[in-house]
């Protein structure tokens, strides 16, 4: 009886289909693995923190969303996308220097620590209000110069207050020495800056009162004249109020793409995910690096079709 049932058994194609599955199942757990060489990846993320990275002229899920909170979005896009063995270190900006949160570490085995970071990231963190975009650009290659990794700076290119064009920044020391991506944040038309008491809660909108609407520092610029009531020692800017639009932002995309070509770097407008990927995984930022990949995948699905092949066989067409 039992070696009837056993040949019949054996007749039978679902045995064969369920013995197969349960060895691609018991693959699974044993986590097979093949050994190949593929691109990854080393990038510093460094992101603008200053007020006008709170201006809302992006949409998200329908809904405005601060060039903040774009920016953290795309990022959390990226580094999900990164292959196994890239590095990803985190930094922000404000002020005239940018500093590390923590160096790059695998993106992989840290998913969850670099996501939460990217999560947290606050323009509360800001030490100071200033923004000097140049300057923080120097401060970023100086540190950084002597690294095998990309930089990609994330700004809007608002400077606050406004550059002295007298005074450019020199980076004729540093231009070369690090490859890297200026990413420009924002629109190109001009929109409200959120204005925050110091328990984070908006208070309306900065106002042209609020802000300066040129730079005093230095010498004044020497293609313009002194503004009224201009004394050479006492008010070598004039003592005339100048009112402008520093109270509203947008995107200073030539003066970006400006400072690109002085360090050096390729230029890129943020507007989604996919194209900033496109831009960030190219051949010139990989490196070709082994990395063991996991195929459990391939398993789990032989599985899957064995056991549908078993449970919802084909029904034959009747003669």
């Amino acid at each position: 009886m039992f070696r009837q049932h056993l040949l019949k058994n054996l007749k039978d194609y679902r045995f064969y289909g369920l013995s197969l599955a349960l060895l691609a199942m018991l693959a699974l757990f044993i986590k097979p693995q093949i050994i190949k060489r593929q691109a990854v990846y080393d990038f510093t993320l460094i992101v603008d923190i200053t007020r006008s990275m709170n201006a809302r002229d992006y949409q998200v899920n329908d809904e405005a969303a601060s060039r903040l909170q774009f920016v953290k979005r795309v990022l959390h896009d990226v580094v999900l996308q990164l292959p196994c063995q890239s590095k990803v270190g985190i930094g922000l900006f404000t002020e005239r220097k940018s500093t590390l949160l923590f160096e790059p570490i695998e993106v992989c085995s840290a998913y969850a620590e670099i996501d939460s970071v990217i999560e947290n990231i606050d323009w509360r963190m800001a030490w100071a209000a200033d923004s000097r975009i140049s300057k923080g650009l120097l401060s970023t290659l100086t540190q950084l110069q002597d690294r095998a990794n990309q930089v990609v700076f994330f700004t809007d290119g608002h400077e606050a207050p406004p550059v002295n064009p007298r005074y450019k920044t020199d980076f004729s020391d540093v231009k070369g020495k690090l490859k890297g991506v200026l990413v420009g944040v924002g629109g190109l038309q001009n929109v409200p800056i959120p204005k925050y008491d110091n328990r984070g809660q908006q208070q309306g909108f900065y106002q042209p009162e609020d802000v300066p609407h040129r730079s005093t520092f230095g010498l004044p610029p020497t293609s313009l004249q002194p503004w009224g009531a201009y004394h050479a020692r006492n008010a070598p800017f004039g003592g005339a109020k100048v009112v402008g639009n520093q109270h509203l932002t947008r995107l200073y995309e030539p003066y970006l793409q400006q400072l690109a070509k002085d360090i050096g770097w390729a230029y890129h407008r943020l507007e989604n995910s996919e194209q900033l990927k496109q831009a960030l995984f190219v051949p010139e930022f990989a490196r070709q690096q082994k990395v063991a990949s996991d195929n459990r995948i391939y398993f789990a699905v032989i599985a899957l079709v064995l056991l549908g092949w078993v449970y919802f066989p084909r029904r034959r067409a009747k003669p």
